[in-house]
């Protein structure tokens, strides 16, 4: 009897929150009554995730109590901002060194390179089809629903954003050497350049993934390339230290239901709950496209692949979650690599593909990239040409690669992009308030695209497990 009843008490405590929604839709009601509505939903959602006893369940739970918190205590919810800061600080200091040893590992643990070889290839023109797919369908989603067409751009604050192109202050001088026509090229060529780590440690402590990516993948080679006799030892550490951040992974999760729901009351708190009703075409025709690439794109490669849908979706539940909540594609990795390899991709699979993938397949962000770009040319009045537009994409195909896996790192491209064709860079700034919302979106997708691709590049080797796919459970 106590079983059913505390299984009932959630959906109880839901309908009463419902109707008293209801009510003040048709007729304004106390907002004390609401408030009670609300801390009741709460107990109940609390109730059912020590039922449940699951880590996804309470993420998930302490989202929509982050929601409630940041509507109905914005004072508190502001407040609570220390706490996710504090969650953030320490997936950070799982980034370098689970990157660099498991792509080591991943390398150097292979006893064929030319295996190695095959998956990077293999990786590479998957990431690069899967971003360039995903480029066009923003393209598209931002020409067909103009979300940008009709904004009164005189009415936006005039602040411009700092110039944060990928020019440094040092080329500044170089490129006024430079003939105009040919600034693209340096500039291009300068992003190589910066791909480039010029010290390890550094590259790790400002979290420059690409970097280190650069550098895991020229010293595994390295290692790969010794006597088994000294490589031996310095693999076995680089597989110890990935099992040890996994471990570490393990212990911080438990802190995640707090700093996530801290992450959404601050968020709510901060821009308040109306903070939808503004630029909702863009964020609508963003979450439009990708839900588009996602079915589209993603899931017949899916099905293409035989990959089991219902079991995959499982695995990927619990990191999407907290890349949604915390905007970040970092937060989740630890837990993507855990999943994956439970899911049935190897794990030196998984160690190669998975890393590379947050600097080279990114289809959240480059689909972001190309629509909010087209927006600021709607928003400010410039029409583009298509062959404009195409430009931009291309430009973008290649300054969207390795863009850090933290929250509002896009918006730096974006802006060196505007900056770069001339777009208005205050009107960026207009799209500050919603991009949280829009971070959570795309940053889901990234977490989703290189789960499928680990999938994808295990299947295209021969080396998926099946069986222990269909056999897969929730921890």
């Amino acid at each position: 009897m106590k079983n059913k009843i505390l299984a009932i008490f959630p959906l109880f405590t839901l309908t009463v929150a419902v109707f008293f929604h209801a009510v003040n839709f048709i007729n304004p009601i106390d907002n004390k009554l609401l408030v009670f509505a609300h801390i009741f939903f709460i107990i109940g959602m609390i109730v059912y995730a020590l039922r449940k006893k699951n880590l996804t369940t309470w993420i998930l739970v302490s989202i929509v109590m982050g929601v409630i918190i940041g509507r109905d205590f914005p004072g508190v919810a502001l407040a609570l901002q220390p706490l996710s800061q504090g969650f953030i600080r320490l997936i950070k200091t799982i980034v370098g060194p689970i990157l660099f040893s498991t792509l080591v590992y991943g390398i150097a643990g292979h006893s064929d390179l030319k295996q190695v070889g095959r998956m990077a290839w293999k990786s590479l023109v998957y990431f690069y089809t899967a971003t360039t797919i995903a480029l066009f369908i923003g393209l598209a989603a931002i020409n067909i629903s103009k979300a940008g067409v009709g904004i009164d751009a005189s009415r936006i604050p005039h602040t411009e954003l700092p110039k944060t192109s990928a020019i440094k202050e040092n080329d500044i001088k170089a490129l006024e050497n430079i003939p105009e026509a040919n600034h693209w090229l340096f500039k291009t060529t300068a992003f190589f350049r910066d791909i480039f780590p010029e010290n390890i440690i550094k590259s790790i402590y400002e979290n420059q993934v690409l970097q280190i990516v650069i550098f895991a993948v020229i010293f595994g080679i390295g290692l790969a390339q010794l006597p088994e006799r000294k490589k031996k030892p310095l693999v076995d550490f680089m597989d110890s230290l990935a099992e040890t951040m996994f471990k570490y992974t393990h212990i911080i999760m438990y802190f995640a239901p707090i700093g996530v729901g801290a992450a959404m009351a601050y968020t709510v708190g901060h821009m308040g709950i109306d903070i939808l009703k503004y630029l909702f075409m863009l964020l609508i025709t963003l979450y439009c496209a990708l839900f588009a690439f996602i079915l589209l794109v993603l899931l017949p490669i899916a099905l293409y692949m035989k990959v089991p849908i219902k079991k995959f979706i499982k695995a990927i539940k619990k990191p999407v979650s907290i890349a949604f909540a915390t905007t970040s594609s970092d937060a989740a990795l630890p837990v993507v690599m855990q999943n994956m390899e439970k899911f049935g991709v190897p794990r030196k699979i998984v160690s190669f593909v998975v890393p590379t993938g947050y600097s080279f397949n990114l289809d959240g962000t480059t689909l972001y990239l190309s629509l909010a770009s087209i927006f600021v040319a709607q928003a400010a009045g410039m029409h583009l040409s298509f062959g404009q537009q195409l430009l931009i994409c291309l430009t973008l195909m290649i300054t969207s690669k390795g863009v850090a896996a933290i929250p509002r790192a896009s918006l730096i491209i974006l802006i060196a992009t505007a900056d770069q064709f001339g777009l208005p860079t205050f009107i960026i700034a207009a799209i500050l308030g919603i991009d949280e919302l829009m971070d959570m979106g795309r940053t889901s997708v990234n977490v989703i695209g290189n789960c499928l691709a680990s999938v994808v590049v295990a299947k295209w080797e021969g080396e998926f497990d099946q069986e222990k796919a269909l056999t897969y459970k929730e921890e």
